[in-house]
């Protein structure tokens, strides 16, 4: 019996559009990869205009409306031995493919998301074999479904109904932050597969003992075909070194199940709080002892579960992960495909992604429902980096249709794709669809929570209820049990979405809704936030990208129709010009400050909602917010969007001020005006204070003793108005926030003369008003300072800010660490915001930025790929 042989069909691929008329489109070309999308091929080719510069995106819309064939030709092996079979294997076809094979077609797919295999042993010829796929519009064939099924009640969010209709990636359609780009081909790899047995899956079940000190895991191996004399060797190795190994016999069937019992097993722990050590498990078909098929997964040996129990203190129950048995506090990024065109997303763009992550302190990934299911490489990053995994099915922003050869579909899509994924220890949670319970409640579909009959469900005008309450959670229940399902995000077990005090919610009134300025976010806080995002400009450098002349190019202004081209967003004139004036003073010209100036907003807002929300992170009992995921991480092209590093994986300045709210060790402070009157009906008798509250957040597992020294500046003057140490030997204890002091905003420098007088209150309170407040924590063991954070007051847009004479910005070598460089910055004067950039130099990178600078102090910023002597540029706000 020969070993089972894998013939990647991947050369000679040519296409063509196939429902042209013109002589011209009817001759084939030559694929430009593999795999591949018809918007790839034309690019290279020429026949398109790239769709992401300029508003190129409009002249490509007659590629999604087209038929496209592509084809090739593979030789076969001499005639198949006895008993032997062949099959095709097709990762994934995008979307509606009729596939044909020497004249006969083998399979009509409608599903991007499902992989196919097809025995096409009859069917294949010795020598030259001819495979052709045609690929239907997916847009124009949505549109006949939604035409054939006129009693569901069709309606969504982005794109349009013909997408709720087709199981395709549904950002296809065009979103709020992405071009409408309606893509087809074999978008994953093309196999031919000759074996006469082979092992069909390999999965684990695992359990740790609460104990961590053993595990349990369970090898199940699936196998094909017929022979005597089979067996499976599962090896089990760490580290390349052999942890256990046995061979069982295949006697009643083609399945065999072996178990292992693992002493002080090696565990898989989240970024920060542990290593990710991953086991190799190899199953081995062997007949009469060689070796005839073998597949290898790496797993990660973990406890992981989600929290849901009451508080003590405040209603609803808690929202949050925890990983062998530490609760974590999961701060971290939702996730859309990082292209519109998939296939050319390396597996190295992947892991970059993951490791910015990483680099940025967080320790959690959404993956978003209105894309795709990701590729392997991806879920391998998160895997090594320690990137916990939120796990989307993909349904996004509408009212999904549920008739009964589509629910057979989504069934099959959803065990696909669980058996692909389930092997990653990274994946904590798979959640039924994104916002679709919200539209439901937008649109006041039915839904009846107390109604636990799914047959009824499909009788109403939420028939997607079924999807998300039995197929789905059936599906996870039988193939990952002991990974939690969770019906949608957000949900709240049958409450309205919004409820705060239950499950998961996404706090869009920041930028959506009621657009609440960000620095109420205190009060927009909920047990988890899975979504909520406020939007900047990208890189400079990003925007002359995709301008078709590039910095000569006349739209290169912020208002420009090319520029407003590149952001998807409805409103997203007003609501950017809200916040920016709502909160600094800024204008149009040049570009690069105004790039700055919503850069700069973003970075202000969601630092905010990390500080206030971690502050709820009380501790055992009192974990009133579990984790905040911020909208986005990433883009799907060049962009001015909510995401927090572009398209080409500049980071924006919000990157850098997430990673320090997210630092282990970190110091928050928040500044609030009272007004007292002394009597019912005076205007002129008020007792005015403007008081700071002050607290640390410890996510490090250890306790931590600290001293806390509060400092303050005139901002117009640059003096130091109020030095002191307001505690001294403070515990900060482990995993959680602690409040340190609650204090007038300090101003000493008042005069004696002036306390006196009648108005002397009015004039501390105007001093205060100009008056910016340090905090830090200084290590008790070695008096170094392990936080800080600067507050000043709000809104930013009143203060009179000073240009410093004296601002020093310049790369040196750190002492006694030879090639490791810091840029060193100092003023004179307070400067809220400063940027460092390095314009000429892409390889120079920043390990902070956005830094807020005050008297006296050193700042130092990690940097790599700059010399002593590097231009440094730098941009604050005030500065123009």
């Amino acid at each position: 019996m020969a070993p089972r042989t894998v013939i990647p069909i991947d050369t000679n691929w040519e296409f063509k559009q196939g429902d042209s008329t013109t002589e011209s489109a009817n001759k084939f070309l030559p694929a430009a990869q593999f795999p591949t999308n018809v918007h790839l091929d034309l690019l290279h080719h020429g026949l398109i205009p790239d769709p992401f510069i300029g508003k190129n995106e409009l002249a490509c819309q007659w590629v999604g409306e087209a038929q496209w064939v592509y084809r090739t030709t593979f030789a076969s092996q001499q005639p198949l031995a006895e008993g032997a079979k062949a099959v095709l294997a097709f990762d994934g076809l995008d979307t509606f493919a009729t596939v044909v094979l020497n004249g006969q077609t083998i399979l009509e797919s409608d599903n991007m998301f499902l992989p196919h295999r097809v025995d096409v042993t009859s069917t294949l010829k010795e020598g030259e074999n001819e495979l052709v796929i045609t690929f239907d519009s997916a847009y124009l064939r949505g549109w006949k479904l939604v035409e054939k099924y006129p009693d569901h009640k069709w309606g969504c969010w982005n794109g349009d109904n013909s997408r709720l209709a087709v199981r395709k990636a549904q950002y296809h359609w065009g979103w709020d932050w992405g071009p409408a780009l309606i893509t087809c081909g074999p978008w994953r790899p093309v196999n031919l597969e000759i074996y006469d047995c082979r092992i069909a899956d390999v999965y684990c079940d695992t359990a740790v003992d609460k104990s961590l000190n053993s595990a349990d895991v369970t090898v199940h191996v699936q196998t094909e075909g017929q022979a005597a004399d089979r067996k499976v060797r599962v090896d089990v190795s760490l580290d390349g070194k052999q942890v256990a190994s046995e061979t069982v016999p295949l006697e009643n069937g083609d399945d065999v199940k072996v178990s292992f019992h693992i002493e002080s097993p090696a565990l898989w722990y989240p970024v920060r709080y542990g290593k990710q050590p991953l086991y190799a498990v190899t199953a081995t078909l062997l007949h009469n002892d060689d070796e005839v098929d073998t597949t290898s997964k790496r797993i990660g040996l973990r406890r992981a579960e989600l929290v849901q129990r009451p508080l003590k203190d405040q209603p609803g129950t808690s929202f949050f992960f925890e990983v062998n048995n530490i609760p974590l506090y999961c701060g971290g990024s939702d996730w859309i495909p990082a292209d519109n065109f998939v296939p050319r997303i390396s597996r190295e763009k992947y892991y970059d992604w993951v490791k910015l992550v990483a680099d940025g302190n967080q320790f959690m990934i959404r993956v978003w429902g209105g894309g795709i299911y990701e590729e392997q490489a991806f879920y391998d990053a998160c895997d090594e980096c320690g990137i916990l995994v939120w796990q989307d099915f993909m349904f996004g922003c509408g009212n999904y249709p549920a008739w009964p050869e589509l629910l057979g579909s989504i069934k099959k899509e959803a065990e696909e794709n669980v058996k692909m994924l389930r092997h990653h220890p990274s994946i904590v949670i798979w959640a039924g669809n994104n916002e679709d319970y919200q539209f439901q409640e937008s649109m006041n579909l039915t839904y009846n929570y107390e109604d636990k009959d799914p047959d009824n469900w499909l009788k109403t005008d939420f028939p997607a209820r079924y999807i998300y309450e039995k197929v789905l959670p059936d599906v996870c229940g039988e193939l990952v049990p002991d990974v939690f399902y969770h019906p949608g995000s957000p949900w709240g077990a049958g409450r309205d979405t919004h409820d705060p005090t239950v499950g998961d919610i996404h706090q869009w009134n920041v930028w959506h809704g009621t657009q609440e300025k960000y620095q109420n976010f205190d009060k927009l806080v909920g047990r988890f936030v899975s979504e909520f995002g406020m939007e900047a400009f990208p890189s400079v450098k990003t925007i002359d990208a995709y301008l078709p002349l590039g910095k000569d190019d006349p739209d290169r202004y912020p208002q420009s129709s090319t520029v407003d081209f590149h952001n998807k967003a409805d409103g997203h004139e007003r609501r950017i010009a809200l916040y920016l004036v709502e909160n600094m003073r800024y204008g149009p010209d040049p570009l690069e400050q105004f790039v700055y100036s919503t850069q700069l907003m973003q970075a202000e807002c969601l630092a905010s909602a990390y500080r206030l929300w971690k502050r709820q992170w009380k501790g055992p009992g009192r974990e009133y917010c579990g984790g905040a995921l911020v909208w986005q991480i990433n883009d799907c092209w060049p962009v001015t969007s909510w995401s927090i590093a572009d398209y080409y994986l500049r980071p924006k300045m919000a990157y850098f001020t997430v990673k320090r709210e997210m630092a282990p060790l970190s110091i928050g402070i928040t500044r609030k005006t009272h007004t007292h009157p002394r009597d019912k009906y005076t205007r002129v008798n008020v007792d005015v204070s403007t008081k700071i509250e002050i607290w640390g957040s410890n996510l490090t597992l250890e306790d931590v003793v600290v001293d806390c020294v509060v400092k303050a500046w005139d901002v117009e003057t640059g003096q130091e108005v109020y030095s002191k140490k307001v505690a001294e030997g403070l515990v900060l204890p482990e995993n959680r926030s602690t409040e340190i002091i609650a204090m007038d905003v300090p101003y000493t420098n008042t005069s004696k003369e002036e306390d006196g007088k009648k108005d002397g209150q009015w004039v501390k309170e105007q001093q205060r008003a100009r008056t910016v407040v340090a905090a830090y924590l200084l290590s008790k063991e070695k008096g170094q300072q392990v936080a800080r954070y600067v507050n000043w007051p709000e809104p930013l847009k009143y203060l009179h800010l000073q240009k410093p004479k004296h601002l020093r910005a310049e790369v040196v070598e750190v002492e006694g660490e030879k090639g490791r460089k810091v840029v060193e910055i100092s003023a004179e004067v307070p400067i809220k915001g400063l940027a460092v950039e390095c314009e000429d130099d892409d390889e120079v990178k920043f390990e902070d930025n956005l830094v807020d600078i005050v008297p006296g102090e050193l700042v130092r910023i990690g940097v790599t790929g700059a010399r002593e002597g590097t231009k440094i540029e730098t941009r604050y706000l005030g500065m123009l």
